[in-house]
């Protein structure tokens, strides 16, 4: 009696720490950023329009001299990843942007934007993606590469401007367990980067 006790103790208590982490996860995700301070690069993980389009705005406003949009699809290409809503960059803002096409996961994202940090010569970086991928995503990048300084740059899409919708809490609860699973490793050693 007295072990199932303790079992339901244990048990509530776990539950407690997780609740009370979801909520601090959603009102984290749902909350606006302020502008970060200018670094070497920008990285914008694919997964919506609205992060490509705040990296490119960032890029134009000098927050940074090279750009990465990481997850890219194999055979897109620059005027089709940012042509959405009739986007047309100049030549000399194209020509600090690069398409990265291995990453399929965060942990790809992680590893690709490390080797094109250091091919370029990054060592400040504003991450941006949405909110509620922002930690798993920052977690990722900085166990590829623990020596770069990261800011985040989370942008609030469609999924989150109604959160008190079923499938907003779905998504918040989801990304939550992500992000405590890539904190304890638990994510590790599948869907890095193809061929490798």
């Amino acid at each position: 009696m007295r072990t199932c006790q303790r079992l339901t103790f244990l048990l509530g208590l776990i539950l407690s720490a997780w609740l009370i982490g979801l909520g601090w996860f959603s009102v984290d995700a749902l909350r606006a950023s302020a502008p970060p301070p200018p670094s070497d690069g920008i990285v914008a993980l694919t997964g919506g329009q609205d992060r490509i389009r705040n990296s490119l705005d960032l890029l134009r406003r000098a927050y940074g001299r090279e750009l990465l949009i990481s997850g890219v699809g194999p055979h897109a290409t620059l005027a089709q990843v940012v042509g959405h809503g009739g986007t047309v960059l100049p030549p000399s803002l194209a020509n600090h942007i690069t398409l990265g096409r291995r990453a399929v996961t965060t942990i790809g994202n992680g590893a690709e934007t490390a080797e094109w940090a250091e091919r370029n010569d990054i060592h400040t970086l504003i991450v941006v993606t949405a909110g509620y991928h922002i930690r798993r995503a920052m977690t990722e990048i900085q166990r590829a590469d623990p020596g770069l300084v990261l800011r985040p740059y989370a942008v609030k899409p469609p999924a989150l401007r109604h959160p008190f919708r079923r499938p907003t809490m779905t998504l918040l609860m989801h990304e939550y367990d992500k992000w405590l699973g890539s904190k304890l490793g638990l994510s590790r050693g599948a869907g890095l980067l193809p061929g490798i």
